[in-house]
């Protein structure tokens, strides 16, 4: 494949540090994908990443390593390539949104009742649970959901209580309970 490249002259070359540059983003961001899909337990789709990863990182490494000593701009695209990777694999995490996402929420008894109502009526499940604040009594809201849309829920609960203290953290299991319908890749 590589000798077409090299066929063409600096027309060639430069096209063969745009495929590494390009390729390397892709494997890189794969890479970061599958790390981040293995810690929340989706094993199927990250065999599936990591074989695409490793077929990709051995056409673009055996290049570089091959040709460095000739062209050392294959290896500074392997290198910026890498780079931009891990960056846009995490943006790509982020909006792919997988896993689950545990929401507490500490707000007034009176607004408590309302938000839970809110929340519930939007499909999402809500644990209410009495709580002594340094000065009154407060409610603590407890929900579990998925991570894409999550920002929904801290919206309505800041609609309607802006001095409400949100908490959120990754839940790598769970089993019971309540949510809101999503299944990504299981």
């Amino acid at each position: 494949m590589w000798d077409v490249f090299d066929s063409m002259g600096t027309w060639g070359k430069i096209l063969v540090i745009i495929i590494i540059f390009t390729a390397k983003i892709v494997e890189v961001s794969l890479a970061t994908l599958r790390q981040i899909l293995v810690v929340k337990g989706y094993r199927k789709i990250s065999v599936l990443l990591a074989l695409i990863e490793i077929f990709l990182w051995v056409a673009i490494a055996s290049r570089v390593i091959l040709t460095l000593e000739d062209n050392i701009w294959n290896g500074v695209a392997y290198g910026v390539g890498f780079a931009a990777g891990v960056y846009i694999g995490s943006i790509l995490e982020e909006k792919l949104a997988f896993g689950l996402l545990l929401v507490q929420t500490i707000t007034s008894d009176a607004k408590a009742i309302e938000i839970a109502n809110a929340l519930r009526e939007k499909g999402f499940g809500v644990t209410t649970v009495d709580a002594k604040g340094k000065v009154d009594k407060r409610k603590i809201l407890i929900i579990y959901a998925n991570r894409r849309g999550s920002e929904e829920i801290i919206k309505m609960i800041l609609d309607i209580d802006p001095s409400a203290m949100t908490v959120t953290n990754d839940v790598a299991k769970l089993s019971g309970g309540y949510i809101r319908a999503r299944k990504l890749f299981k």
